[in-house]
């Protein structure tokens, strides 16, 4: 078999459509930036770029678009041989306004249906899946058919308690080495009851009886677990089964909770803010390369702030992720600068 992956991811991709103008409406905009796009997706980069090998499943439409995810993903050191296309439905396109340091509206257009969501359980390559160092999920894969299903079926292959080979382990002193991380990802436009039906939570009650690491914000967090209170909300990803709960707290920065007892605050790395979108992922991605290292929790926690502070001090998410060195060097200054050096102005955490 060939060597595992370090990280592969699951679901959501599309292009982003992000204007080149900040501060102005969509109706006002004229020219646009065109970029990959989707959590999963930028994850995936975010680690490439960090130097892991990674891979991610999804699907995009038969069109001109998707044929730009394919080059995106390879251009980034991506492997895409599981990125297959469907026929009947296009490549997803995402607008979004820009208006720093705090409200980036997301324009979603994935009708009739997103390509990515109909990821299908005999296309899994379930032996790599469950090989992989890393296996990154998201809230987003459980809103439909066929992928909720081939979602869990992933998530089943990963944990020892359902037949399959399990990745977690007992944690190193370090913290862990491997994961099945579930990123909370809500989007309540992508499910049938949005924001008030019982369905999305009792899915994700079931995703996470499999996963090792949880990382949402704190709306995410009280859709999984009813809990908003950040120390709450993370005792309750653990119960639910986690070895790792990761709370993001916005400008209070963001909560670590182990289930050996360790929990770690970290607080917000300043940047002036241009495009809040992508950071999150961008801490994703450098989340998954500090459980590799088996770093301990509280310098992966630093790294993840600053790569993510990093992508927020600029306008695109894909192309906008950070190379080690520059994550290094936002530690050691202690802030992001840019456009020259800068003053920063707000923290940020993704």
């Amino acid at each position: 078999m060939p060597e595992p992956y370090d990280v592969i991811t699951m679901g959501r991709i599309g292009v982003d459509i992000y204007p080149l103008r900040s501060g102005v409406p969509l109706s006002q905009v004229d020219t646009f930036g065109k970029f990959l796009g989707g959590s999963p997706a930028n994850v995936a980069v975010a680690g490439a770029r960090l130097g892991r090998r990674t891979a991610v499943i999804t699907r995009t439409g038969r069109d001109a678009f998707g044929e730009y995810l394919h080059h995106q993903l390879r251009e980034f050191g991506v492997d895409d041989r599981w990125v297959s296309d469907v026929e009947e439905y296009p490549t997803p396109v995402t607008f979004c306004e820009i208006f720093p340091p705090d409200h980036f509206p997301l324009y979603f257009y994935r009708q009739p249906k997103a390509p990515d969501l109909e990821i299908r359980l005999p296309e899994l390559d379930l032996a790599a899946v469950r090989a992989a160092r890393i296996f990154w999920m998201t809230g987003t894969g459980l809103s439909a058919e066929p992928s909720r299903t081939s979602t869990l079926a992933a998530l089943r292959a990963r944990d020892p308690g359902t037949g399959g080979a399990g990745t977690a382990g007992p944690a190193a002193a370090s913290g862990l080495r491997t994961a099945t991380v579930f990123d909370l990802d809500w989007r309540p436009m992508f499910w049938d009851d949005g924001d008030h039906g019982s369905v999305a939570p009792a899915r994700y009650r079931e995703a996470l009886a499999h996963a090792t690491v949880a990382v949402g914000n704190l709306d995410e967090c009280e859709i999984a677990t009813g809990e908003r209170e950040p120390y709450a909300a993370a005792r309750a990803l653990l119960a639910a089964g986690v070895e790792l709960a990761v709370v993001k707290q916005g400008p209070e920065g963001v909560l670590a909770v182990h289930r050996d007892g360790t929990a770690v605050e970290v607080p917000p790395l300043p940047v002036r803010v241009v495009n809040g979108l992508g950071a999150g992922d961008a801490f994703g991605g450098a989340l998954c390369h500090g459980l590799l290292a088996g770093w301990e929790t509280e310098r992966i926690m630093r790294y993840a702030n600053a790569a993510g502070a990093i992508v927020a001090s600029r306008l695109a998410c894909s192309s906008a992720m950070p190379y080690p060195y520059e994550v290094e060097q936002a530690l050691a200054d202690g802030a992001v600068t840019s456009g020259g050096g800068a003053a920063p102005e707000t923290g940020a955490t993704p």
